[in-house]
């Protein structure tokens, strides 16, 4: 299966270290309203945020691991479960935090879980969000269209040499031929 389509993404958003710091805060800010007792965090890349906003609201951190990839690439259609939820949810109200949403399909689906292990509320939150995205997350910090480059993502360790990431190559390259058809 292909990565995910990017002919959709309008520009790039790079997110730099202390971007990313900013937009936590921002997320932690929105979120401080809502009493959370407990954040749930997307594995890999949604606990850069989770573990952000659970440190900056003193609340607990459960990871899951709800993806559409395997070993770095994309193979499901949707997402699938690889490490549940931990059942400390019931009776408490929490946050299930990811870094961004691209179509929504992995936020309602961890929040739905949540909802059936008896969680008093349930908020969706998203350090970045796409305007697609369906549902949209409930709290978002930025809302972009454009190809976001995470700090983590930006390069990866391969062959004994650190390179930029081949799916953001990928992507730039195809937002680069669609620009020239239009």
């Amino acid at each position: 299966m292909q990565s995910y389509d990017y002919s959709q993404r309008k520009g790039v958003e790079e997110i730099s270290w202390e971007r990313f710091a900013q937009l936590t805060k921002t997320l932690a800010e929105k979120l401080a309203d809502a009493k959370i007792e407990v954040i749930v965090g997307i594995a890999r890349a949604g606990l850069f945020p989770a573990t952000a906003v659970a440190c900056a609201l003193r609340c607990e951190l459960y990871p899951v691991r709800v993806t559409r990839r395997m070993y770095d690439e994309v193979i499901f259609k949707h997402p699938i479960w690889k490490v549940g939820m931990s059942l400390e949810v019931e009776g408490r109200i929490v946050a299930v935090v990811d870094e961004i949403a691209d179509t929504g399909e992995t936020l309602a689906l961890v929040a739905e879980r949540a909802r059936e292990l008896g969680a008093t509320r349930v908020i969706t939150a998203s350090l970045i969000s796409h305007s697609w995205a369906k549902p949209m997350p409930e709290i978002v910090a930025l809302v972009t269209d454009a190809f976001v480059i995470f700090p983590w993502d930006k390069y990866i360790y391969q062959n004994g040499q650190w390179q930029f990431h081949p799916e953001s190559t990928e992507a730039l390259n195809l937002q680069h031929e669609n620009a020239l058809r239009s």
